[in-house]
C-alpha cells in the first residue's frame, strides 16, 4: 500500500483495541476489564467508527486470562452490546505456556481474526516474550484449521525478516495483514523515515495496520491513513488522550482518528467493508 491508495480514496480500516494484558485500571479507570465492560466498549467503538475490535481476556481481579471460556464470555457480550464488529483476539503473552496461547483460538465461534506476533521482544527488565518459529508456525496452523485470519504483529524490523520468512514456509491467505509497530524498547523506533522503510519493506500485495505507542498513537495514525494503510487505536496502546489527561473511553480515542480521516478525504471502513478488504 502507498500514497497512490490514499489518492484512490481506499476505506481505512479502524481497529480498537480495548484492553490489553498488562495496564489495568490503576493505569487509567476508564480501561474495561469485564466482559460486560468490554462488551460496552466494543459497541462504542463500533458507534463511534471502528470496524475491528481487538481484545484480550482478563480474570476477574483484572490479570490476563488467556481461557477459552473467558475469551466466550467476552465474545457474547461483544455480540450482545455490538451490531457487527469483526472480532479479533490476541494470542500474545509473555512468558505463557505455549498451550494457553491457543486457547483463545478455540471459541465457538471462532475470531474471525486472530493476533500472531512475528518474533522474540522484551517485556520490562526480566521478562522476554519468545515467539519462536515453531510457536508462530504452530499458531498459524490452528487460525487456518479453524478459519482466523492472521494479522501479524511486527515490533521491530527483524520481525519483518520473520514475515518474509513464514511467507516461505507456510501458505499465508492473501492479502497478507501486517501490523507495524512504533514505540520504545524492542519495537521499531518512532520515527517517520523508519515508518517509510517498514511499509516498503513488506511483501508484495501486502495490508498494513499502523500502530504507535503512548504519545505516538495519533501521529502514527496519522502517517497510516496518508500512505494507504489501517489504523489501530484504544486504551491497551495508549491510556492518554492529550498529554496529562487521561482519556475518557476508547471511543474517544477512535473517534479522534476518524475525524483525521475524513477532514484527509478518505472514507472509514464499515464491518462489512473491512470484511471484504481483507477477505475474511
Amino acid at each position: 500500500m502507498s500514497y497512490e491508495e490514499f489518492l484512490a480514496g481506499e476505506p481505512v480500516i479502524v481497529t480498537a483495541a480495548l484492553t490489553g494484558g498488562v495496564h489495568g485500571k490503576e493505569a487509567n479507570p476508564n480501561l474495561p476489564e469485564t466482559p460486560a465492560e468490554i462488551g460496552r466498549a466494543a459497541a462504542a467503538v463500533e458507534a463511534a467508527g471502528a470496524s475491528v475490535v481487538h481484545l484480550h481476556a482478563r480474570q476477574d481481579n483484572g490479570e490476563r486470562s488467556f481461557a477459552t471460556d473467558r475469551f466466550q464470555e467476552i465474545d457474547d457480550a461483544v455480540r450482545e452490546h455490538a451490531e457487527n464488529v469483526v472480532i479479533q483476539h490476541s494470542t500474545g503473552g509473555t512468558a505463557a505456556p505455549a498451550d494457553d496461547r491457543h486457547q483463545p483460538l478455540r471459541t465457538d465461534p471462532p475470531p474471525e481474526m486472530a493476533s500472531l506476533d512475528m518474533g522474540p521482544l522484551n517485556r520490562y527488565d526480566h521478562l522476554t516474550s519468545e515467539n519462536t518459529r515453531g510457536t508462530i508456525d504452530a499458531l498459524h496452523a490452528e487460525m487456518v484449521e479453524r478459519g482466523i485470519k492472521p494479522e501479524l504483529e511486527v515490533f521491530n524490523d527483524g520481525h519483518r525478516n520473520e514475515v518474509h520468512s513464514l511467507l516461505e514456509r507456510r501458505d499465508l491467505a492473501a492479502p497478507v495483514y501486517a501490523t507495524l509497530i512504533f514505540g520504545p524498547g524492542t519495537l521499531t523506533r518512532p520515527r517517520p523515515r523508519n515508518f517509510l522503510s517498514a511499509i516498503d519493506d513488506l511483501p508484495d500485495g501486502a495490508l498494513f495496520n499502523t500502530l504507535g505507542f503512548g504519545r505516538h498513537q495519533l501521529p502514527f495514525a496519522t502517517m497510516g491513513i496518508l500512505f494507504g494503510g489501517h489504523v489501530r487505536v484504544g486504551l491497551e496502546d495508549n491510556v492518554y488522550y492529550r498529554r496529562g489527561e487521561l482519556a475518557e473511553s476508547n471511543a474517544q480515542l477512535v473517534e479522534r482518528v476518524v475525524r483525521v480521516a475524513e477532514e484527509l478525504g478518505r472514507e472509514v471502513a464499515t464491518p462489512a467493508q473491512a470484511r471484504e478488504i481483507l477477505e475474511i
